[in-house]
């Protein structure tokens, strides 16, 4: 077999933002490398990392097709660890399922905070029996590790090439770990990945587990980005963390949008509030985790909690603030309240009270791409 250059003209990390060199491969990671040094802390760096919606991309007639990758998981104990899984899309389908174990493992203790580090070696990833014929290819990377490409190998005797650019509209969507989907099945049923593949989009996934915090440097990032339609679905984390109270949250937000409004003045925008939460609907945060890596809501002197954000609150200024600005004239923002894409009586598929499982983020796809892309939806008219 041959290996093809992961820094060439050929292979296209679609969805990444940044291929890192690694003294061993190359990292994709899903904000620009300018970002870096404004990262605050690891916990951001560690979700950029994760290739949630990264897809390696390009056309060949290879039958065999391998990947050798250094992976870094994350178990959350005490639960066993998921292998990270590997999909092949060939020609817009699915075709092959990869999963493996094999990796350097963090293992995260939710109640304690403890942490721990097992180091692991690399692994190969291989997909065969493929038609000996031209065809796009697509391997979706796993949303939840780190992973550092060391090689990608095809047939001797294959052709290989760039896939050419589509005219698919382009998507930017931005928000917490309910959009990283890094509990996912597989790469493809993350909700906006389910999406972009029913309505036909070349989607980047700013999903940022935990991390959703509306940081300048990320409203700058999709400010710059080549894209056609924009959404974000934002506050449950700074609500998780306590990290911002009911006076600055509006002019945050103000200044988020408009950051992005220098560079896309007319972009059609959707604004998501959260979906149902029950720990935090009329409780404020922090929201932490137990033994049992369920979130639960913490109690706190009332004095001090009086300014506190709840779910239900943050939606209302959500949405006040897009109404604010839809009467200063900007009817390509729009509002979309989150239970209407998973409400109360979802809430049985909220196996830690937080995070929507596989049957959830299925329908919240669904009625995504109803309110958002159906008959007179905001973002109908660019896809």
């Amino acid at each position: 077999m041959k290996n093809v250059p992961i820094d060439g003209e050929v292979l296209r990390f679609a969805g990444a933002l940044d291929l890192e060199s690694t003294p061993t491969g190359f990292a994709p990671r899903r904000l620009p490398a300018w970002t870096k040094p404004q990262i605050p802390d690891v916990a951001l760096e560690a979700v950029v990392q994760m290739p949630a919606g990264v897809r390696l991309e390009f056309t060949s007639t290879t039958t065999t097709l391998e990947l050798d990758v250094q992976l870094t998981l994350i178990r959350q104990l005490p639960r066993q660890l998921k292998p990270a899984p590997f999909e092949l899309v060939v020609d817009g389908e699915v075709v092959a399922l990869v999963e493996t174990p094999v990796g350097h493992v963090i293992n995260l203790g939710p109640a304690s905070g403890e942490i721990s580090f097992d180091p692991g070696g690399s692994t190969t990833v291989a997909f065969s029996g493929l038609a000996p014929r031209s065809k796009r290819f697509e391997v979706w990377l796993p949303p939840a590790s780190a992973i550092d490409v060391r090689a990608v190998r095809i047939d001797d005797g294959a052709t290989v090439e760039a896939t050419p650019v589509t005219a698919a509209p382009r998507w930017v969507h931005y928000g917490s770990s309910i959009s990283h989907c890094a509990g996912a099945l597989t790469p493809t049923q993350t909700w906006p990945a389910i999406v972009a593949r029913t309505v036909g989009l070349d989607h980047t996934n700013l999903g940022l587990a935990g991390q959703c915090m509306l940081d300048p440097f990320v409203a700058r990032t999709i400010r710059d980005l080549d894209v056609d339609l924009i959404s974000m679905k934002v506050a449950v984390n700074i609500i998780g963390e306590d990290a911002m109270r009911a006076r600055p949250f509006g002019p945050v937000l103000h200044g988020f949008l408009d950051t992005i409004r220098e560079g896309k003045p007319d972009m059609p925008i959707l604004v998501v509030s959260p979906i149902f939460s029950p720990m935090g609907e009329d409780h404020p945060g922090p929201l932490l985790l137990d033994a049992e890596g369920r979130t639960v809501s913490v109690d706190g002197p009332a004095e001090l909690r009086r300014t506190s954000l709840t779910v239900r609150a943050m939606r209302s200024a959500i949405e006040a603030v897009v109404k604010v600005r839809q009467d200063l004239g900007d009817q390509n923002l729009h509002y979309l309240n989150g239970l209407e894409l998973f409400g109360a009586d979802d809430a049985g598929d909220l196996p830690d009270h937080v995070h929507p499982n596989d049957a959830g983020n299925r329908r919240i796809a669904e009625r995504f791409v109803r309110h958002a892309f159906g008959a007179g939806g905001p973002l109908a008219a660019i896809a």
